[in-house]
């Protein structure tokens, strides 16, 4: 909707980070972590990693609509499951490695394989890098939950802060630039989307909290609830076309969540 609206998703992303990082504050109110700390180099990598994904993500939407970018970003899944195989040893399954087989499948199916408009490169460039950054983002939290000495929602104000900073700077320089130009509405449509951004990691949180049992219960939930409704929108409200090879690809990949979800 950005187009429709000249909504510049830059600036967006930019303002999104900071009602997230106020947020963050606001609900946990918590101790900023040692300077010393081990995880900075985590926090600066994701600080600068969440916002360049964001603009990507925004491309691919675009160029490849809500069902594939959506699909991309579930099934990045599959990257943290083979860090934790190759990295930290975790043993792997039968029914796990067939999930990752199935997942691989799904993404062929899923990505639109044509020839962007001027004629160079390809849309499923986008799709495929939503799905690596979002791999290496999921390992870098991973690292940061882990880390039991640091509370998980200080890290997470002082990434929100630090990818705010790196969009500040990046839009500052094209303000300077005179590149863009800073505009009410995409303050709004930002802090909107960092509502949105931060109640995802809250309820996230707080779903992992209630059903601490049962993890597994609240991982696939949300990949397969993400994955149906984003189609839904596509497909429905936004009237996006897809192939039945597309439609096959959405089926393999809530296949591979639930073996690659169930299999631990």
């Amino acid at each position: 909707m950005a187009k429709r609206y000249e909504i510049d998703t830059r600036q967006a992303i930019m303002w999104n980070y900071s009602i997230a990082a106020f947020l963050a504050w606001f609900f946990y109110r918590p101790d900023w972590p040692p300077i010393s700390g081990s995880l900075y180099p985590t926090y600066i990598a994701l600080g600068l990693l969440l916002p360049s994904l964001f603009l990507i993500l925004a491309l691919s939407v675009k160029f490849t609509g809500i069902v594939r970018t959506d699909i991309a970003q579930r099934l990045s899944l599959f990257i943290p499951v083979l860090a934790a195989f190759l990295l930290f040893g975790e043993y792997f399954s039968d029914l796990k490695l067939a999930g990752i087989g199935v997942a691989f499948l799904a993404i062929i199916c899923s990505v639109r394989w044509q020839k962007n408009e001027n004629g160079s490169g390809a849309y499923w460039i986008y799709p495929l890098s939503v799905f690596i950054g979002m791999g290496i983002i999921d390992i870098l939290f991973k690292q940061i939950a882990k880390t039991t000495a640091i509370p998980f929602t200080s890290s997470l104000l002082v990434v929100f802060l630090l990818a705010f900073v790196v969009s500040a700077i990046f839009l500052f320089y094209l303000f300077l630039s005179k590149k863009v130009k800073f505009t009410l509405v995409n303050i709004l449509c930002g802090w909107i989307l960092g509502i949105a951004n931060f109640g995802n990691i809250l309820f996230y949180l707080k779903a992992h909290q209630a059903l601490a049992l049962t993890p597994s219960l609240v991982f696939s939930g949300m990949n397969i609830g993400v994955i149906l409704l984003g189609s839904f929108v596509g497909v429905i409200i936004f009237r996006e076309k897809l192939s039945r090879l597309n439609y096959a690809g959405i089926v393999l990949a809530l296949i591979s969540i639930i073996m690659m979800t169930f299999s631990s």
